[in-house]
């Protein structure tokens, strides 16, 4: 029997398991996690590749269906809102960071930006100032009319972040956010990213294998083969 949610969780999961088709077989990538994710804390989740982290975390935030279980967050059951609800409530409520930053090619940084207040519908002159801003706060505001082929990976990155913080999400989702970045970029990256986790209404959980960060974690959650192997406040001694 899964574990009760805690109280006040910014993400209660419970019974994940997720299983991908091969062919005429099936493929458990998941086995049945139970997770929570508190308020106010910058979680890590680490593991080797292929053990589940990038399927655990767009579970976490509605990108992708479990095969099986639940999972709220702040208190809203994802899975049992209709299509549009969960967009919305994705829209409204929870940045993700992609791993390969998914950029609009045909616009520039700045609008590349503003995207997700333009989808909540806000003037598109406030949009872009706000998303100017967030590019200042990461250091790349004078990039804010290059288009995304014009910029480097880590700008690129970057605007990405940008895009995931701009509406002040109250849940955000990081997948490897300081991989192409430097040592300085990176740390300035996960600085911003505490800060928003670290409000009582909000939190952060970040997928990432940069050992140069690992000091700023709260908690740090290992995955291996599915299973949430290890919780604690640092890495084991064998990692």
């Amino acid at each position: 029997m899964s574990a009760r949610p805690a109280s006040g969780a910014a993400i209660a999961a419970r019974g994940i398991v997720r299983d991908f088709a091969a062919g005429s077989q099936s493929i458990r990538v998941l086995h049945c996690i139970d997770l929570d994710i508190r308020r106010g804390e910058l979680t890590y989740l680490v593991g080797e590749s292929g053990s589940g982290k990038t399927t655990l975390i767009s579970i976490l935030c509605g990108i992708l269906w479990p095969t099986e279980g639940s999972v709220r967050v702040f208190d809203t059951d994802l899975y049992a809102l209709p299509d549009r609800a969960l967009v919305d409530f994705r829209l409204h409520h929870i940045g993700f960071i992609f791993q390969q930053y998914n950029l609009i090619p045909a616009i520039d940084a700045a609008s590349n930006a503003a995207v997700p207040l333009i989808a909540q519908g806000l003037a598109r002159g406030e949009a872009r100032a706000r998303a100017i801003a967030m590019l200042e706060d990461l250091n790349i505001a004078d990039q804010a009319d290059k288009l995304p082929h014009q910029l480097s990976g880590g700008q690129q990155q970057r605007v990405a972040i940008a895009r995931a913080l701009v509406h002040r999400p109250r849940l955000v989702v990081c997948d490897e956010p300081t991989a192409a970045l430097d040592a300085r970029s990176g740390r300035r990256v996960m600085d911003l990213l505490r800060a928003v986790a670290v409000a009582p209404d909000r939190a952060c959980i970040i997928v990432t294998h940069d050992n140069r960060v690992f000091d700023l974690a709260d908690r740090i959650l290992v995955l291996e083969d599915g299973c949430i192997t290890h919780d604690g406040t640092a890495l084991p001694e064998e990692h």
